[in-house]
């Protein structure tokens, strides 16, 4: 955390924002890829693979940078019920961060459809071929995905409840940028 332990680090802000961009983005494109069987498929879904290699990775180092730098706390007068929401909804977020692409990668092993990333980089089966394993993989995927969209929308109506309603700082703990004062944040 920075000095003050009222924001989270820099670092942390820019996975943050970074990758609720790649997230949305992997949301859009995923929707237009199971939606068209036009030419433009094949690029999405390269895309699609491309970003979510990326997403996982990336979690992977913010889990790695929240475990060293740690979490600024939330405001004291947090009701309970809200304060146990936070929780839980970071875990499921981070999990489906770190679920979905893995998951994806093994309904494509599954399917023996390889994945090349941009770059040409092959990444090797995790799982045997299996069309049932395929099918039920795939549900899976599609399932978690708009759970992790509901959650994502939860999340961002929280931060706005936070920054326009209870004004308790939690917004500004994550804001690419904000002002220092104690005014502003928790």
């Amino acid at each position: 955390m920075t000095p003050d332990a009222k924001r989270f680090t820099g670092l942390q802000r820019l996975l943050h924002w970074s990758m609720a961009v790649c997230i949305i983005a992997m949301f859009f494109i995923g929707v237009g890829m199971v939606s068209t069987i036009m030419p433009k498929y094949v690029p999405l879904l390269a895309t699609h693979k491309s970003l979510g290699v990326a997403i996982f990775v990336l979690a992977i180092i913010r889990l790695a940078v929240r475990a060293r730098s740690g979490t600024p706390p939330l405001p004291a007068d947090l009701p309970a019920p809200m304060r146990l929401a936070a929780h839980l909804s970071h875990y499921g977020l981070y999990g489906l961060m770190v679920a979905m692409p893995l998951l994806g990668w093994a309904m494509l092993s599954a399917g023996a459809y390889p994945v090349v990333l941009y770059g040409g980089l092959r990444l090797p089966a995790i799982l045997p071929q299996n069309p049932t394993l395929h099918t039920v993989l795939w549900n899976a995927h599609s399932y978690l995905a708009f759970a992790f969209f509901a959650l994502v929308l939860t999340h961002v109506a929280a931060a706005l409840f936070h920054a326009l309603v209870r004004r308790d700082g939690v917004f500004a703990a994550m804001a690419p940028v904000g002002s220092r004062s104690g005014a502003t944040t928790r």
